[in-house]
């Protein structure tokens, strides 16, 4: 990862901003309003505050991938969706479907739901499709994503997305299912309850038009960095309906294509 400033941005400062401002929690002003970034600077500061974390021990067992939403896209004036890094200290395993998820980690957090892939096989020829994807997957499991930003008030734009590991927050996993790699996963339909009440109905189809087109995507993007998917990794493919805002004590359970329910509170 490169120490010196690319195109006039000082990579490693702003990648220490990012991380002071997940450590102290303590939001920062937008990139986008502070200096010129392309996407591929903000992949670079990306890549560098995620050095900065291995380096004090964390793990990468996975990517996640942000902006699959069409209307979302339209919305950034972008043509593709961007990806982050899961930071394993920040997977918070579930007992018997629920979890209970410190509400004071995060600095505005929201709640997605989506659908995890579990790679069982190395992607790593350009060109990947989605039935490379599939016939690479071992598994795929409903996921309840936290998403996450430093930037005060979400002010983001795709830079500062990117910058910010796609505002990456947490996330936790249903039970690993062999069978949902025979759905039709456009149709595969999910139900996200707020306290109680359904709050968010959405379809596979919503994550790129299938979730498989959009972990091909990642693929063939990582590919372009010299990166790889690799057995083991999960993939988060996209959220399959709008983020709800979290304040503690909130509880969110997610239903999804008769696999069993997923609970994540917030204390």
């Amino acid at each position: 990862m490169p120490e010196q400033p690319v195109g006039g941005v000082d990579i490693a400062t702003v990648a220490q901003q990012l991380d002071t401002a997940w450590e102290q929690r303590l939001p920062i002003a937008p990139l986008s309003e502070r200096m010129a970034l392309t996407p591929e600077q903000a992949y670079a500061i990306q890549s560098h505050w995620t050095e900065l974390r291995l380096a004090r021990g964390e793990r990468v067992i996975g990517r996640k991938i942000g902006l699959t939403s069409r209307a979302i896209q339209q919305q950034m004036g972008v043509n593709e969706p961007d990806y982050g890094s899961l930071w394993a200290s920040r997977h918070f395993p579930t007992t018997g479907g629920r979890v209970e998820v410190p509400a004071d980690l995060f600095l505005q957090a929201r709640v997605e739901g989506e659908l995890a892939f579990l790679i069982g096989r190395p992607l790593r020829e350009p060109g990947v499709t989605l039935h490379d994807v599939l016939a690479a997957t071992d598994a795929i499991a409903a996921a309840i994503e936290i998403v996450d930003s430093r930037i005060a008030d979400w002010r983001i734009k795709l830079v500062d997305t990117i910058a910010d590991n796609a505002s990456y927050g947490g996330f936790a996993l249903g039970p690993w299912s062999r069978a949902l790699r025979h759905a039709d996963l456009r149709t595969v339909g999910m139900l996200l309850h707020h306290n109680g009440e359904p709050a968010v109905q959405g379809i596979g189809a919503a994550a790129l038009g299938h979730p498989a087109r959009a972990v091909a995507w990642l693929a063939n993007k990582l590919i372009a960095f010299g990166i790889h998917l690799e057995p083991g990794d999960i993939v988060l493919s996209g959220s399959l309906g709008p983020a709800i805002p979290v304040r503690a004590g909130d509880l969110f359970t997610l239903e999804m294509h008769g696999q069993p329910p997923l609970s994540m509170r917030f204390v």
